[in-house]
């Protein structure tokens, strides 16, 4: 994608101009002529130049908490899809991108033998951890963006997409132990979510801002740190 604010190349610069000789007048014809030669030179190269343009490409990253179930990518399968669009629907599927390795991401056709989840919802990108937050079921967040040039650095992010495997393998739903933390889910004493089945595991009944919010049948109300961005510093817990 060519930057619609990139700056013009500066003129190019006339060489410097020798003492002018009376009994010459040959010289500065001479000069004349090849600086009308450099700069058409100089205007052809710019032109015909496009490596310096910045070329928009749009790249799906998981976040480090994402742990989909996913199978190896088919790019022979007809009905894989290269297209690296940023403009991803609810409905849309995906699957691991093997051209940027490990933890890239592309759309595909949900018959292809590449894709391994299901976008059910898209947020918008947001800069503050926690903030955004899918729905129940979630089992991997990918951050798409878009970057410029042609190296593979985190570009700007667009938005959020919250897929569903297509496996049976869904460790978002409640209880599962991956995932957003949602009502439903279990936790340690330390407020880190774990799979309901672990001994010892507390069960989330809410989360809230604070600990008067909590439903009935909270036993254990666990105030966490304050973090910018997270809708809720209480997680409302029973044994």
């Amino acid at each position: 994608m060519a930057n619609p604010y990139q700056a013009a190349p500066p003129p190019f610069p006339p060489p410097p101009q020798p003492p002018a000789r009376r009994s010459n007048g040959g010289v500065a014809g001479f000069l004349a002529v090849a600086l009308v030669i450099a700069g058409i030179y100089g205007a052809s190269q710019w032109l015909g130049n496009d490596d310096g343009k910045p070329k928009g490409s749009a790249s799906a990253t998981a976040s480090p908490s994402a742990k989909p179930s996913a199978k190896p990518s088919d790019p022979g399968n007809p009905e894989s899809s290269s297209d690296t669009s940023s403009a991803w629907k609810v409905g849309d599927c995906g699957g691991p991108d093997p051209d940027n390795k490990p933890d890239g991401y592309r759309p595909q056709k949900c018959s292809a033998s590449g894709a391994t989840f299901k976008a059910i919802d898209i947020k918008e990108a947001s800069i503050l951890p926690g903030s955004i937050q899918c729905p129940p079921g979630t089992d991997l967040m990918i951050e798409v963006s878009i970057s410029y040039g042609s190296g593979k650095t985190s570009g700007i992010p667009t938005n959020t997409v919250c897929g569903r495997n297509l496996s049976d393998d869904h460790p978002g739903d409640a209880g599962a132990g991956g995932g957003q933390l949602v009502k439903g889910d279990c936790v340690t004493d330390q407020a880190q979510e774990v799979a309901c089945a672990t001994a010892g595991s507390y069960k989330v009944l809410g989360l809230v801002k604070t600990k008067s919010e909590c439903p009935s049948g909270t036993t254990e109300p666990m105030e966490l740190t304050m973090a910018i961005g997270r809708p809720y510093d209480v997680i409302c817990a029973d044994k």
